[in-house]
């Protein structure tokens, strides 16, 4: 198979993974609750990389484990948490669109605090990037409001827990611009493995005190959701780094980061599948959106 056809063949397999690992999150919500789906993420993704990359560890020097650690926490330890917390009140085909302001937010974090520069056409895209996100809480509070719709986990959605995810994908910037400024030199798997060196203890200490491994034997329904949670840490986080570091090989960054514009179509296709509600001005605060990230990463 030709280069070019590989590349849109690993595209797309990247963006159904990566599309899917919302849905699996509301899986396991079902049956766990927030904490112990976050620190179960945790547990089950540094026992992967332990296996597959903890010789690469040798590659990190003294003057890089601060970052590494800052970057573990800020891209690996707070982000499961707060995106199971908000999917209790929030539909994932939400989730999805506005972890799509991961981009955005990189611009914003590298021009004030780590002194990148950002063009005219970046700052644009912000600007487009957070009218659409606006738009799109505002058209989820005013779904609610006509239709009354009800989440299957807690009752009433509550749209203002989108600020979790948009929390969740500023902790994403950080670590963006922490491994461009700080780790550059050395692998991405030895970032990533050096990152849960540092998460896993503390992700191991509170899935103990979840009181999960208290019940899991005896609840099916607990036990269902954990095998949700294996299938999004094996595949959606060991398999999707193997297949999006083949991808950067084989292309280009920039084609590269265009799985940002497509896992929201197959998250909020999933989200339909299940009974999610998506309205018209969400679908158009969706689009503005993925403009705004479209121009932020756009060459000149």
């Amino acid at each position: 198979m030709s280069n070019y056809r590989q590349k849109w063949f690993y595209l797309i397999l990247l963006s159904m993974i990566w599309g899917s690992s919302f849905i699996l999150i509301k899986k396991g919500l079902v049956g766990l609750t927030d904490y112990q789906l976050g620190s179960l993420r945790i547990v089950l993704t540094s026992l992967i990389l332990f296996a597959v990359g903890f010789r690469s560890i040798r590659e990190i020097k003294r003057k890089h484990w601060l970052w590494v650690a800052i970057s573990g926490f800020v891209s690996s330890f707070f982000p499961p948490f707060l995106f199971a917390m908000a999917q209790n009140h929030i539909d994932s085909g939400i989730t999805s669109v506005l972890n799509s302001t991961t981009p955005l937010n990189t611009v914003i974090v590298g021009s004030l605090l780590f002194a990148i520069g950002a063009t005219k056409r970046q700052l644009l895209g912000v600007v487009i990037g957070f009218v659409g996100t606006l738009l799109l809480i505002y058209g989820g509070l005013n779904l609610f409001e006509q239709a009354q719709a009800v989440d299957s986990l807690n009752g009433e959605m509550n749209y203002w827990y989108s600020g979790f995810v948009l929390l969740a994908t500023i902790g994403y910037a950080f670590n963006v611009n922490i491994i461009k400024k700080y780790l550059n030199d050395i692998s991405a798997l030895a970032v990533t493995t050096g990152n849960f060196i540092f998460v896993f203890l503390p992700g191991l200490i509170i899935l103990y005190f979840s009181g999960f491994f208290e019940t899991i034997l005896s609840s099916r329904e607990m036990q269902i959701s954990a095998g949700y949670i294996v299938i999004l840490s094996l595949i959606g986080t060991a398999l999707a780094k193997v297949v999006f570091n083949k991808l950067v090989q084989i292309s280009s960054p920039v084609f590269a980061s265009s799985v940002t514009y497509t896992m929201p179509i197959v998250a909020v296709g999933w989200g339909l599948v299940d009974g999610e509600q998506f309205n018209i001005l969400q679908a158009l605060a969706a689009a503005v959106i993925l403009t705004g990230v479209y121009l932020s990463n756009k060459r000149q």
